[in-house]
């Protein structure tokens, strides 16, 4: 049985964007300590990956998130979010940081936005997979 990989669109310190070829989704996985200016710098990169692979399904992986970055959360909800979904965006699936700081600035962002029916917030991956499996 051959193992197929991930493409990998792009990856710095906080950051590494792939292209899910199996599932037809762009998997970001987040890591470390994040703050304004990361959180901004890879979810304008997140946009400008969607739109050049004309990918509209997101798995947002912050599992590996450390510490709140809270600060971005009204960027996120009020130019970030509408951004996407401008672009096209169909459905986002969120996975929780086990970090309560990072988890309540997800939340923040959510509740910022209006709690959009195309972003939905999971505890583990699995479910979060199986959610975006569900909106082909």
């Amino acid at each position: 049985m051959k193992l197929i990989r991930n493409e990998l669109l792009y990856r710095d310190d906080h950051i590494a964007i792939e292209y899910n070829f199996i599932e037809d989704w762009i998997y970001v996985n987040w890591r470390g300590y994040q703050n304004y200016d990361t959180v901004v710098a890879g979810c304008e990169k997140m946009l400008e990956l969607m739109k050049f692979h004309a990918c509209y399904r997101i798995l947002n992986d912050n599992t590996r998130v450390e510490g709140q970055w809270s600060a971005a959360s009204k960027w996120g909800s009020d130019v970030w979010l509408p951004a996407m979904r401008e672009a096209g965006l169909q459905w986002f699936a969120w996975v929780y940081s086990q970090s309560v700081l990072s988890r309540l600035s997800t939340d923040k962002m959510v509740k910022l936005a209006k709690n959009p029916d195309y972003v939905k917030v999971f505890d583990h991956t699995d479910l979060a997979e199986d959610w975006l499996r569900s909106k082909v």
